[in-house]
């Protein structure tokens, strides 16, 4: 619960209500478990992971977790009426990394994306009480191109962990091999590469946008942070030229306020 603070994208703005932030941390709680399972655990992750959805499941059976990190979470299912479905879809991409380490194609990852990023989405609009169809659709484009982004700034992180979130197809068509990927700094058909990809991202935060302005408040403000650290991240990446080996690419408030001013002033 201490890493929260450091995170890219803040998960308990101090601009929401104390519910929403509440709820959100105990949703953190949960989403740092599971992630911590699936990159750092020793032994059998599968199984570890089996044990957080079980505990999840008595959550719904109306039982008590035994996990002490999982117990904030008993009130905000029954407070917000969000469904297993999310929070499942979190750990199923955890398992998902243990099995798979490279993606052949973008709509594979994407795929992916849909269990790893796009259930953060849509709890968050359970929390704020906004979860509609139309609402999950440009959630969903948001969220994943948030993970789309986190993937260029951690290449070298990810293949540390034999992991390669860049579509192996992309790869071969920008001339990019995986030894490429420990070198010091990017080369220039790496770096195209990661234009491209960013290129992707920034489109799926544009077609997302619509979701920002079906919100009011402090909701609106908070979700349009969430799109401006993604466009942060975007300028951060470009502003060294796409060389995701030499630099670690992340955003400062500076940056961070100019997206957010850009986001909330676009034309609605």
């Amino acid at each position: 619960m201490a890493q929260a603070k450091d995170e890219n994208f803040p998960v308990a703005s101090r601009v929401l209500r104390p519910e929403h932030r509440r709820h959100l941390l105990a949703v953190y709680g949960f989403a740092r478990l599971v992630d911590d399972i699936g990159d750092e655990a020793t032994g059998d992750r599968l199984a570890q992971l089996d044990e957080v959805e079980k505990d999840v499941r008595r959550i719904y059976d109306g039982d008590a977790p035994h996990l002490e990190v999982l117990r904030p979470l008993r009130a905000t299912v029954a407070e917000t009426r969000m469904p297993a479905d999310p929070l499942v879809a979190l750990i199923d991409a955890n398992r998902q990394d243990q099995r798979v380490r490279r993606y052949e194609t973008y709509g594979d990852l994407v795929d992916y994306c849909k269990l790893s990023a796009d259930p953060v989405g849509r709890i968050v609009l359970y929390v704020f009480g906004r979860a509609d169809e139309q609402r999950f659709v440009w959630s969903d484009q948001i969220c994943t191109a948030l993970q789309i982004v986190e993937h260029l700034q951690d290449v070298a992180e990810d293949l540390g962990k034999d992991r390669i979130y860049l579509p192996t197809e992309d790869m071969a068509r920008f001339g990019v091999a995986e030894a490429d990927l420990t070198a010091g700094s990017a080369g220039p058909h790496l770096r195209k590469l990661v234009a491209f990809e960013a290129g992707r991202a920034a489109n799926l935060l544009r077609a997302g946008a619509p979701l920002i302005d079906s919100l009011r408040g402090r909701e609106r403000l908070a979700v349009a942070g969430f799109a401006a650290g993604g466009r942060a991240a975007l300028a951060a990446i470009a502003a060294v030229d796409h060389d995701v080996l030499g630099h670690r690419p992340r955003p400062g408030k500076a940056g961070l306020l100019r997206e957010l001013v850009r986001v909330l002033a676009r034309k609605r």
